[in-house]
């Protein structure tokens, strides 16, 4: 799973700068609570989204949607070990339309249930 942090190691110059990169990311992580369009993550660098997500993938090595996908086990997993909000809380606050969406994805990433890191 890549980070911002693994970001300025692994970020290979194709495509987008690595400010066109940060900004994107940026966008990503203040926005993760809400649903995140491609053509809306495109419209942030003023690129068509086929194109954005083409060079996203080459930049960073996932898919835009993946990439959100990512950040939001990674902040679910955050607020699991720091509060005590419901499961079902921390889902709809994170992004997902759900408990169990964010269980199902949780679960292929990490390999546990939300409840197993609690």
């Amino acid at each position: 799973m890549l980070t911002t942090t693994t970001l300025t190691t692994k970020f290979k110059h194709k495509g987008l700068t690595r400010t066109q990169l940060q900004q994107v990311l940026n966008y990503i992580h203040t926005h993760l609570d809400r649903d995140l369009s491609l053509a809306e993550l495109a419209e942030t660098l003023n690129l068509s989204p086929t194109y954005f997500a083409n060079v996203f993938k080459q930049a960073i090595e996932v898919s835009p949607h993946q990439y959100v996908i990512q950040q939001r086990v990674e902040r679910a997993k955050l607020m699991l070990s720091k509060t005590d909000l419901a499961i079902s809380d921390i889902a709809l606050q994170v992004g997902f339309s759900s408990q169990s969406h964010l269980t199902q994805q949780f679960k292929r990433i990490t390999g546990m249930t939300p409840k197993q890191i609690r």
